[in-house]
């Protein structure tokens, strides 16, 4: 019989015994705070999003409760999470859960997914993670340990659904997948990291084809480096600090200070009123949305 490339038991274990302590992984926390952290934890690290789960489960603790509040005060209490259309869809899916959901995340993939801005990875995380679902659940930290552990690549490359669905698939056990599923991206978080892997501590090294293969080099295509300062990005969180820390429309003159290069201040505060994210009074000053009275 050939040896499974990650033993379930194994990782399990391993993760029973040193897996961080998250909230979101409380067995009280229910759909609706795995959904939250899902969608606050994508491209933000969790020591950011910690603060901000917490006091969002305090002040919202049912989808109903965040449906009731203003657009303006949900970007506000987002802060600089980042990617702040993040926070107006999952107000948005707060309130078709709060209306047609009886106010409970749903449990099935199908139904997650026809929800305002849930996206393929989110819905299967919550219905494994939320509802015990067996359903492959992938991200850059499950793709990196199956390239290194069942193919023996140093990086995942580009990404392929397909693929690295059927990957994962192929791993779950038929008992306790999403614990499984858990760990594999617990293991690729804090061991089988991208730049310092710590080899040493790995539960699954002995059957590491990138370990038996004496961890060679990555030589796939070259991921794009990622960079903030100075970017469209980086000027429009200024843009929305002012607004965030004001209590109602401002000029824009008062915008005109965070930024010196007029041409991609004003693009961005453009693209920021495309994406609702900001709305303009009729005597031209702007404002969070719903905050413009």
């Amino acid at each position: 019989m050939t040896e499974a490339p990650i033993d379930p038991t194994t990782l399990i274990g391993w993760f029973d015994a040193h897996a961080r302590d998250l909230p979101w992984r409380d067995p009280d926390c229910d759909g609706w705070g795995v959904l939250v952290s899902e969608i606050m934890l994508q491209q933000t690290p969790v020591t950011r999003v910690l603060p901000i789960w917490h006091d969002w489960l305090a002040r919202w603790p049912r989808p109903s409760a965040l449906a009731a509040e203003s657009q303006g005060e949900v970007l506000r209490a987002w802060g600089k999470l980042g990617y702040p259309r993040r926070a107006l869809r999952l107000h948005e899916a707060a309130g078709v859960i709060a209306a047609e959901h009886d106010d409970v995340v749903p449990s099935d993939v199908d139904t997650l997914l026809a929800l305002p801005g849930i996206g393929a990875y989110t819905a299967r995380a919550v219905a494994a993670f939320a509802y015990d679902a067996r359903v492959p659940v992938v991200d850059t930290n499950v793709r990196r340990v199956v390239a290194r552990v069942v193919h023996g690549a140093g990086d995942a490359g580009p990404p392929s659904n397909a693929r690295d669905m059927a990957d994962v698939e192929a791993l779950l056990p038929q008992r306790q997948a999403a614990r499984f599923s858990a760990a594999l991206m617990e293991l690729g978080a804090t061991v089988c990291t991208a730049r310092r892997p710590g080899c040493p501590r790995c539960p699954v090294r002995s059957s590491c084809a990138w370990h038996k293969a004496g961890k060679p080099a990555y030589d796939g295509p070259v991921k794009p480096v990622q960079r903030f300062a100075g970017t469209d990005r980086q000027v429009r969180g200024l843009l929305l600090d002012v607004l965030r820390g004001t209590s109602g429309p401002v000029p824009k003159t008062r915008l005109d200070t965070v930024w010196q290069a007029e041409g991609q201040r004003d693009r961005c505060l453009y693209s920021l009123l495309d994406d609702g994210l900001v709305e303009q009074t009729p005597d031209g000053r702007f404002a969070l949305p719903g905050e413009h009275a």
